[in-house]
């Protein structure tokens, strides 16, 4: 397993993560942002790792951070912090507890939970709209300072959508080499459509020395 952040922290790379930490938490105006969906136009732009390295980079602060996998068509968390997928998000909308549900993830003095998406359903825009994930979003309101949502990319599904709608707020990870610029535009458009508290973008695979990630606030 490997996080940038946390396994490389002085490189280019961790810095701008810590600059998407603060970009965020001085971006709120006065509102608590907790919930924080993270999509992109595309397959393929890097979302799943911007989540990861995000999350943990929120945890170095000492924050109470989980990591929820809400791509249930193309999963990816589990393969990037090297657990089983048997068990997780779908499986809990099912109403299948298992204790071992969240990944308790320990890396020196930082701790972090990774809820990876489960098995594969067949119907998860359904599944995400149902009261048993608004009651899972509550649970971790209740128990977490950050939740962070790995999401379907805008274009391919609406399940980005959905959460954005419940979510404080949306980052958009873009590949800069391959996002087409009414790619990009349409994204946001679909963002706009349910109200979403569209925070900004995230560039990424930039060549900027070493840097594969860089953030600009895209307001």
């Amino acid at each position: 397993m490997y996080i940038e952040v946390i396994h490389n922290s002085k490189s280019v790379a961790s810095e701008s993560f810590r600059t998407l930490r603060s970009n965020i938490q001085f971006s709120n105006f006065g509102k608590n942002i907790k919930i924080i969906v993270v999509t992109s136009a595309n397959p393929n732009e890097g979302k799943s790792e911007i989540s990861l390295n995000l999350s943990a980079v929120l945890a170095q602060q000492g924050k109470k951070v989980i990591l929820i996998d809400a791509d249930m068509r193309k999963p990816t968390q589990h393969k990037l912090i090297e657990k089983r997928n048997k068990t997780g998000l779908s499986k809990l909308l099912l109403g299948q507890i298992s204790e071992d549900a969240i990944n308790h993830l320990t890396f020196d003095d930082v701790e972090l939970d990774v809820l990876t998406s489960g098995p594969v359903p067949p119907n998860p825009a359904e599944m995400l709209t149902s009261s048993v994930m608004e009651e899972i979003l509550g649970t971790c309101v209740d128990n977490y300072d950050y939740i962070i949502i790995d999401t379907p990319p805008l274009l391919a599904a609406t399940d980005a959508q959905i959460l954005s709608r419940v979510a404080d707020a949306t980052l958009l990870v873009v590949d800069m080499k391959v996002c087409k610029r009414n790619q990009l535009i349409e994204a946001r458009k679909r963002l706009d459509n349910v109200g979403a508290n569209f925070l900004g973008v995230v560039a990424n695979k930039l060549d900027l020395n070493e840097n594969n990630y860089y953030y600009y606030n895209y307001k």
